[in-house]
């Protein structure tokens, strides 16, 4: 009887370690998931112990990586897969052929490849959608399942064949070194977008992590974890009682759901942004910076080179710049300018509130270099400064309101709250019911303006600092998430692009 009792105690555990190993639609794995710190901790040593090979090593990163996004998109890592050694395989004919013409014809199939792939699983219901209003036909939405982060490693593979087909860098000789590049767990689902001439070369040197590299990456996912999964979860349960149905609350109350999601947004994106760069620089590896104080910026060219940037910068050098950049007078890199903006909102999402986001960002950069002769001539002090910045923030503010709300109606209601219902004399009694919210919100704030030698300064006290101070300084964020952690763990905002 014992022996029957034990069998069936570890057929269940059996069964239920297969479960939690299996895809579950309803749970995919990110970074702030206790499954995948589990996995990480068992992979880590492995792969210490295959870095002196290099192809040993890539075999295991690629098996944990096609592994991860199984556990986070299902059955759709095959299409990674598939991706892959198409890129694969037209670099290699593009490599091969001399004439311009066909490398130009190769390299445009690759593209629209891609493109085709992304389009089908993004954009198919939203372009029949909107075939269906001018038609009045009866629609019937296709159904589709995004594939988690298909758009950030499609502008991956694009910009390693636009590329290749430039002579920037040459086609990887192995298929698998460049399914490690595409594939590369803690940059695939939510970026930073790696650009090949940069990775590449990482992975050729496969040089092994420093201990200022290990540590300076637990430092990096110390912070990430302390602005996604404490500050940005928390915060996020206000605003989205804002947005969700923004005609109970009044001006004040809609003011500060607003504050609170675009403070929300930095902190879950580049939450996620440093706990994938700090993963990949334990491992060795740089992926580079994707945010730089973006709320700091002083104007909108400011804030796209310290928001996304991997984003911004892959917007500039393969739509931006094909189109013309500034080399065709005046008018033509505005209307560059708010085509890259509209191409960036629409990669954003499926909607049109995603292309009124882009399009109004590509305003917001065109009226700034309008005027850039005239501000130059403004004497730059605190006052100028002070006002460039509000004004910078409140533009970026009103538009991350399209961003969040469920569409153009209640995103217009929103704002109209702000404007028509405001009243200063309702915040102590909103202090006094959301203190903790409140006391958030403000040392997220003065935060984002510490000095940025300030930060790196506290970098490199960690990395520096004895073993027991790290265990102290990860028990005591461990003990803050559990404090805070909402009932559920909550996907990445970028998770859904």
């Amino acid at each position: 009887m014992m022996l029957a009792e034990i069998s069936e105690t570890l057929l269940t555990v059996v069964r239920n370690i297969a479960d939690m190993l299996l895809y579950d639609a309803e749970a995919p794995m990110l970074f702030s998931s206790g499954l995948f710190w589990l996995l990480f901790i068992f992979f880590l040593p492995v792969y210490a112990l295959l870095k002196k090979s290099k192809t040993k090593m890539v075999v295991f990163v690629v098996g944990f990586s096609l592994y991860f996004y199984y556990k986070s998109s299902g059955l759709f890592f095959l299409m990674l897969i598939g991706t892959s050694l198409v890129d694969w395989l037209l670099s290699h004919a593009i490599a091969k052929l001399e004439r311009r013409g066909p490398r130009l014809a190769v390299m445009w199939l690759s593209v629209l490849v891609s493109l085709s792939i992304l389009g089908y699983f993004k954009y198919a219901n939203f372009f029949l959608w909107n075939w269906n209003q001018m038609v009045q036909g009866n629609f019937q939405p296709l159904d589709l399942i995004l594939p988690v982060g298909i758009s950030f490693y499609t502008f991956q593979s694009i910009s390693y064949v636009v590329d290749v087909y430039k002579k920037r860098i040459a086609p990887t000789e192995s298929w698998l070194d460049y399914l490690f590049f595409l594939s590369f767990f803690p940059a695939l689902v939510a970026g930073p977008i790696v650009r090949a001439d940069y990775f590449l070369p990482q992975i050729e040197e496969n040089r092994r992590a420093t201990k200022e590299n290990i540590y300076g990456g637990l430092w990096l996912i110390i912070i990430g974890i302390v602005k996604k999964a404490i500050i940005a979860d928390y915060i996020a349960q206000y605003n989205d009682l804002i947005f969700n149905d923004p005609s109970l609350y009044t001006g004040m109350q809609t003011l500060m759901g607003v504050l609170g999601y675009t403070m929300q947004i930095y902190c879950d994106f580049s939450g996620y942004s440093d706990m994938a760069i700090g993963l990949a620089l334990i491992m060795g590896f740089h992926l580079g910076l994707n945010f730089d104080s973006p709320y700091q910026s002083r104007n909108l060219t400011e804030f796209w080179r310290r928001w996304h940037i991997s984003l911004s910068s892959w917007l500039r050098d393969y739509v931006y710049i094909p189109l013309g950049g500034n080399r065709k007078g005046t008018v033509r890199t505005y209307v560059n300018n708010f085509l890259t903006m509209l191409i960036g909102g629409l990669w954003h999402g499926a909607a049109w509130k995603f292309v009124f986001w882009g399009a109004m960002h590509g305003v917001g950069l065109a009226i700034h270099k309008a005027c850039k002769p005239w501000l130059d001539r403004i004497p730059d002090n605190w006052l100028v400064s002070f006002v460039s910045w509000a004004i910078t923030f409140v533009y970026v503010s009103l538009l991350w309101v399209f961003f969040r709300a469920a569409d153009f109606e209640s995103s217009v209601l929103i704002i109209k709250n702000i404007f028509v219902g405001f009243d200063i004399n309702q915040f102590p009694q909103f202090f006094e019911v959301r203190m903790v919210w409140c006391i958030m919100m403000l040392a997220l704030i003065v935060m984002h303006f510490v000095p940025q030698s300030w930060t790196d300064a506290c970098g490199r006290v960690f990395v520096k600092s004895p073993w027991i101070v790290k265990f102290l300084v990860f028990v005591a964020v461990v003990q803050l998430v559990i404090e805070f952690m909402t009932e559920e763990v909550v996907p990445f905002i970028y998770f859904q692009f």
